[in-house]
């Protein structure tokens, strides 16, 4: 078992014995094995989006559970390959990233296109891939907020994938249009059937005062996470 107070450590009690009192838990929809029945059912979405859906909930080690663990590998883009994969060279080769997310028992394993690309055809039908459309190079300097479009729903659509991702800086002066973008990445995603996986992170230099990151405080990143529910992300990180 593990130790779970040990490992928050002085933050153990805080975190344990909070008690939510702004929201009652009986509003709350928590993960169970008929999420879909009970909440996207009643949506808009496609029943092909529905089945994609089912779909990561019923695979892995997770399976029926309503519960969600995905292998996110996007180093050599948002993290350098280098310093990410020289401990450890055998992760430069993109099948043994699809490899682990399998051993793991995840329900998904979600990366770059020139990765799962390079072993949809050997891979796609055994673990859901999901593509993440956009990223933030990190040449530029200096460095920008950024996150750009690196594929095509169309070409997520093509190797089999049953969802597409992407990153939104919410607050940084290109979200706007990244809130654009991706909203259109979106809404054709649901039309060919795809989930859809919104990485909502906060990102201004004038989110810092006096000394204090409010980059996670709830205010900030309760509004990113409803805008991206706004723009009908599926699942929300």
């Amino acid at each position: 078992m593990t130790d779970i107070q040990a490992l928050l450590r002085d933050e153990a009690e805080s975190l344990l014995s909070y008690t939510c009192n702004a929201i009652p838990r009986e509003n709350l929809y928590l993960p169970s094995p008929n999420f879909v029945d009970e909440v996207f059912a009643q949506t808009d979405r496609k029943p092909s989006v529905l089945r994609s859906y089912q779909t990561l909930l019923n695979t892995g080690r997770l399976a029926g559970t309503g519960y969600i663990s995905i292998l996110p590998v996007d180093q050599g883009i948002e993290h350098t390959a280098g310093a990410s994969f020289a401990p450890n060279p055998d992760y430069f080769d993109p099948e043994n990233i699809v490899k682990l997310a399998i051993e793991g028992g995840c329900n998904a394993v979600a990366s770059t296109l020139g990765v799962l690309s390079s072993v949809a055809r050997k891979y796609a039908h055994k673990i859901p891939f999901i593509v993440k459309i956009n990223h933030n190079e990190l040449l530029s300097y200096p460095t920008m907020y950024d996150q750009t479009l690196f594929a095509s729903v169309q070409q997520a659509f093509d190797m089999g994938a049953v969802g597409i991702g992407a990153t939104i800086y919410f607050g940084s002066h290109e979200s706007r249009r990244q809130i654009q973008e991706i909203s259109e990445a979106f809404a054709y995603a649901h039309e060919l059937g795809m989930v859809t996986i919104l990485w909502c992170y906060t990102r201004n230099g004038e989110f810092k005062k006096d000394g204090v990151d409010y980059h996670v405080s709830a205010d900030l990143t309760g509004q990113a996470n409803h805008l991206g529910v706004t723009i009908q992300a599926d699942i929300i990180k």
